[in-house]
């Protein structure tokens, strides 16, 4: 078994990526990116993949889990720090404000939690809890507005706070994956999680995916630490249900779905996980605490996701070719689906989103270890047949991917992110059940990675109809 990432994939992935941007930006030479961000792109893969090598073989050393806990979460919390300030400086001698380019949703949220903190706390209940049709986009205005009125409208210190949460996030997986997977697997995965691009970056943005991975992260982990206890209370049960309540205040299909997991795992868990006695009282505790905590304003809020969703895929597609993007219309969920553990695609020329090159390199990432994805998914399913101990993470990443890649967003980038840390626990695994026979297919997967970025760059450009 390997325990750690091995620096021949890993100083291969960096090869890859300068190849296909080398032969992204010769074919396409008006439309190459500019400089800087290659120069972005290329510090975000190095640092990832070389890190991700020279810190999980040396770390694997470490007898003690409480020091390997702290060595990981200052080192995501330096990491996501640095970029905090270099992304502050870079946004505001960008755009004129330490906002991304075209910000929209992040300054909405940032000027609504300012004038929010400036009102009393009976107001603020009443503006976002009954003034709206709904309450899925109402946690993070009510969790900014706290933090503002504790802090003021401190835009820089709100984003360290989000770096905090974002490395303290990689401790929580590593506590969930060591459960699941292991203490060597446990500790790649979680490496992997603190040095990703992607999770790091939005601790640099005033949007409110850093806090959805946190609660995410921190539900699964006490669903599966519930799952596994000896003695079962409602205490122990109360707190994965608050946090599954919770993601329904700031996605109602996230919620939705941890909740589908949670179900999941608690009927085709192995007794390995939890014995048939205990599964009852966990069931019977979680009906309980539901009745409790929960609303049927919630229950209300899914049965309308149900019936749109059909309505809001097409509205999504036809609102891309209606900005010009004239191939959107063939992205539908079934196209979409198969390729969901790799997405969202590199976006490796300019055309005018520079958001998306700003990311570009995180999402090389993702799609160079995809084949790791897949290596795990098929040891778990077909070569270990231990799929059962996984049912949780797996019914979870699986099930929200395949909500987004059904939603008309498969390849957008900002809700595909909660996906990550499910699929990193998923590639640490499929890197530690390498053989040679598997190894084979990542050598071919190699070619396939380059190819990919040269067919994204043709669909980016032809769907504009600039080719």
């Amino acid at each position: 078994m390997i325990s750690y990432f091995p620096l021949r994939i890993a100083n291969k992935g960096i090869a890859l990526y300068i190849v296909s941007l080398v032969l992204v930006s010769l074919l396409y030479m008006r439309y190459a990116i500019p400089w800087y961000f290659m120069v972005i792109g290329l510090a975000e893969i190095s640092m990832f993949f070389l890190l991700a090598n020279q810190c999980s073989k040396e770390w694997r050393s470490l007898s003690s889990c409480k020091t390997f806990e702290k060595r990981l979460f200052f080192g995501a919390l330096m990491v996501r720090l640095f970029w905090v300030v270099f992304s502050y400086f870079f946004y505001t001698e960008q755009t004129g404000q330490p906002f991304e380019y075209g910000a929209a949703d992040s300054l909405g949220y940032h000027e609504e939690a300012k004038w929010l903190a400036s009102m009393d706390w009976s107001q603020i209940m009443r503006y976002l809890f009954y003034s709206r049709t709904g309450y899925s986009d109402s946690g993070y205005p009510l969790y900014l507005t706290l933090l503002y009125k504790i802090i003021g409208p401190n835009i820089f210190l709100t984003r360290v706070i989000k770096a905090i949460l974002s490395a303290y996030t990689c401790v929580l997986l590593y506590r969930l994956c060591c459960r699941n997977l292991g203490d060597g697997v446990g500790r790649m995965a979680a490496v992997f999680c603190a040095f990703m691009p992607n999770l790091y970056i939005y601790c640099g943005l005033h949007l409110k995916e850093t806090e959805m991975v946190f609660l995410t992260i921190a539900f699964l982990e006490r669903a599966d630490f519930v799952l596994r206890s000896e003695r079962v209370r409602f205490g122990n049960v109360a707190v994965p249900i608050l946090l599954c309540i919770s993601l329904f205040f700031f996605r109602t299909a996230l919620g939705a779905v941890a909740a589908l997991a949670f179900l999941t795992a608690l009927l085709f868990s192995s007794s390995k996980v939890t014995t048939k006695a205990r599964r009852w009282r966990v069931a019977l505790w979680t009906i309980v605490a539901v009745g409790v905590l929960g609303g049927s304003t919630i229950v209300n809020e899914v049965e309308v996701l149900l019936q749109n969703r059909q309505t809001n895929q097409e509205l999504r597609r036809y609102e891309q070719t209606a900005r010009g993007n004239l191939w959107a219309k063939y992205a539908t969920g079934s196209v979409m689906a198969p390729m969901v553990f790799v997405l969202p695609f590199t976006t490796m020329v300019d055309t005018g989103q520079y958001n998306q090159l700003v990311v570009h390199g995180g999402n090389f990432v993702r799609n160079f270890m995809g084949v790791f994805v897949l290596i795990g998914l098929f040891s778990a399913i077909f070569t270990k047949k231990n799929w059962r101990d996984l049912s949780l993470v797996g019914s979870f990443t699986i099930g929200y991917l395949l909500v987004i890649s059904l939603s008309g967003f498969a390849n957008s980038e900002r809700f595909l992110l909660l996906g990550i840390p499910g699929l990193l626990i998923m590639a640490a695994y499929g890197i530690s059940e390498l053989t040679p026979k598997s190894y084979r297919w990542v050598k071919l997967w190699y070619v396939v990675v380059v190819l990919m970025q040269l067919g994204w760059a043709y669909f980016k450009l032809g769907s504009r109809g600039v080719l």
